[in-house]
């Protein structure tokens, strides 16, 4: 049987060279984060708490955008090639975003590591959340742009692909694998204009001088219109490898191809209008747009819903077929010694614990007491730490033989690492969520306030601190274990069938679902009417408060409080008991105030 290499020898190349940059990528961000581990909680700490921003922008950068987008669009590729049956249009310009991406990705992290050299000027200490008032170095701006220009022509080289196929099979409905690629790239190209519009018309210019000032806040809303997209951006292909090869791993095949379609559908009408979630406690955007955001992103609960009910559905079968019986003894007769199976079962179950703690996020009181916290990172890290990170882990236990013809190098070692992700990550978590509801702080390399400590109701903020650091090093470690198992891959011999890479038919086939769901024109159409409704009454009052540019240059903190008590005594001096009648203590101050003034 002939392995994808074979068959599409060029497009392995292409998919290779996407893993490549994302697993460089995986370990520089993962020796961050240890870093970030240790020096948060000291542990240990070898670098001085002004670096700690440098690395915790590296960590986020690194691990948030180039390893999850860099494996996504290989993993993509994969998936439009063997959805289709047919190489891509042309393989120059699939080479040419690849090109563009990683040139792009390349400048914004050298921009980022020259923050630890103080004799080059040049910095990009601004988090991963890149928004005004903190300013990078153009480089930075530059890079990211070109990276995300790179993301769009691979867009546009899947859609010529898919235009390709339909000319030669005008009544067949969409592959699933393609299906999910392509609008998972519509929900992409809609929101990821916020962000563009925000670093070329705004933070590149600034950081070049061209204009004085920006506005924060009209930064800021723009970044998070894109901010929560790219967290399904992220899932989406997490749910490409649930949806199509866990079944597969598990002994049976998908539930329902018409629900996975469906659930497609809904990400990309729902996933963009809901960005001000984010925002709950910035002080320019009036609570009814809040609120809408809020109600939005709760109608975000019904897909993940549907993901689950049909995925475990899916894999429940799969174990049934396999010889499982009973309400739950089924599960032990799944393949729990496969390391792609196993780590990406463990993955779907942190997501679903992660479910839990963002429907916290997503409800705007409740987010009052945690959205400054460790909570948040703590979210962070189920989901896109784990059930994104894990998952594309996992994956390419199943996805790598494909690409390279070579088995893997050891499944044992596999499974060590997935499991070893997963413990790390349920320290790391736990600790992290209780020290949010502590009140613990994020993105701070001290995390203590002055003359505050923090009290804990079970055990110690040491015992927390522990946990943090000890996951930290076990999900590092668990990095290294994979890198080591990858490379070994690589460096193996050829055999003729390293994996099994079909994938069955659903038990409810495509034949069932309703023929509006491969409408992408009418989905695009409605998710850019959603984000107008959301958005435009929120950006023009930003706008109209203060500017397109911003009108505040800023002013010096430093003043003399001498003025005040001059006035003040002035005032009091004024003030008689008879003018005091009928008038209330602090207008009768307020108008005496007015008074010395003139």
């Amino acid at each position: 049987m002939a392995t994808f290499v074979d068959r599409y020898p060029e497009e392995a190349k292409v998919v290779q060279a996407t893993l490549v940059v994302s697993f460089i990528s995986l370990g520089i961000g993962a020796f961050f984060g240890l870093i970030q581990a240790l020096h948060r909680t000291n542990v240990l700490r070898v670098i001085d708490s002004v670096d700690y921003y440098t690395v915790l922008t590296g960590h986020g950068v690194l691990l948030a955008l180039w390893f999850t987008i860099f494996f996504l669009v290989g993993l993509f590729t994969w998936a439009i090639v063997k959805g289709f049956e047919r190489p891509v249009p042309d393989i120059r310009l699939t080479w040419a975003w690849v090109g563009l991406m990683t040139t792009g990705a390349v400048l914004a992290t050298i921009a980022i590591l020259a923050g630890f050299v103080p004799e080059i000027p040049m910095s990009a200490d601004v988090l991963y959340t890149f928004y005004a008032p903190l300013q990078a170095h153009p480089v930075f701006y530059i890079g990211t742009a070109m990276f995300i220009v790179g993301t769009w022509i691979a867009g546009a080289d899947w859609f010529l692909a898919y235009r390709g196929w339909r000319q030669d099979n005008p009544d067949e409905r969409i592959p699933l694998q393609a299906f999910m690629v392509l609008t998972t790239m519509i929900m992409w190209f809609v929101s990821t204009l916020g962000v563009a519009v925000s670093v070329v018309v705004f933070l590149i210019p600034w950081s070049l001088g061209i204009i004085d000032t920006v506005n924060p806040l009209l930064t800021r809303t723009l970044f998070w219109y894109f901010g929560h997209p790219v967290v399904y951006f992220w899932l989406m292909p997490a749910y490409l490898l649930w949806y199509t090869v866990l079944p597969k791993l598990a002994g049976g095949r998908l539930f329902s191809d018409p629900l996975a379609r469906v659930v497609f559908v809904l990400f990309v009408l729902l996933s963009t209008p809901v960005g001000i979630h984010h925002q709950y406690l910035d002080p320019g955007i009036a609570e009814g747009f809040k609120f809408i955001a809020m109600t939005n992103t709760m109608f975000l609960l019904l897909p993940s819903l549907l993901t689950a009910f049909t995925v475990v559905a899916s894999v429940e079968h799969g174990a049934r077929q396999r010889g499982g019986e009973g309400y739950l003894r089924w599960l032990g007769a799944l393949p729990w010694r496969d390391p792609a199976f196993a780590g990406m079962a463990l993955a779907g179950l942190m997501f679903a614990a992660g479910g839990f703690s963002g429907m916290i996020n997503a409800g705007m009181n409740i987010n009052y007491l945690v959205h400054n916290t460790l909570w948040v990172p703590g979210h962070f890290h189920m989901t896109v730490g784990t059930a994104v990170a894990l998952t594309m882990m996992a994956g390419t236990y199943w996805l790598l033989p494909q690409l390279t013809g070579k088995p893997v190098y050891s499944r044992p070692i596999g499974l060590l690492q997935v499991i070893t992700w997963f413990v790390g990550m349920v320290f790391m978590s736990n600790a992290m969520h209780r020290g949010g509801l502590l009140g613990i702080p994020r993105r701070t390399a001290e995390p203590q306030y002055q003359n505050f400590d923090f009290v804990a109701a079970v055990g110690s903020i040491s015992e927390i601190r522990m946990q943090i650091a000890l996951g930290g090093v076990l999900l590092f470690v668990s990095v290294v274990i994979f890198l080591f198992n990858v490379a070994a891959t690589w460096a193996d011999d050829r055999v003729d069938t390293p994996v099994d890479d079909t994938i069955p038919e659903p038990l409810s086939s495509s034949s069932g679902a309703p023929l509006v769901l491969d409408n992408l024109a009418l989905w695009t159409g409605i998710a850019v009417v959603l984000v107008i409704l959301a958005y435009t009454l929120p950006l023009a009052g930003i706008i109209s408060d203060a500017g397109l540019f911003g009108g505040s240059r800023g002013f010096s903190v430093a003043f003399s409080l001498e003025w005040l008590v001059d006035a003040t005594v002035a005032a009091v001096t004024n003030v008689s008991l008879d003018s005091l009648a009928g008038v209330a203590p602090v207008d009768a101050v307020v108008d005496s105030l007015q008074e010395v003034s003139r």
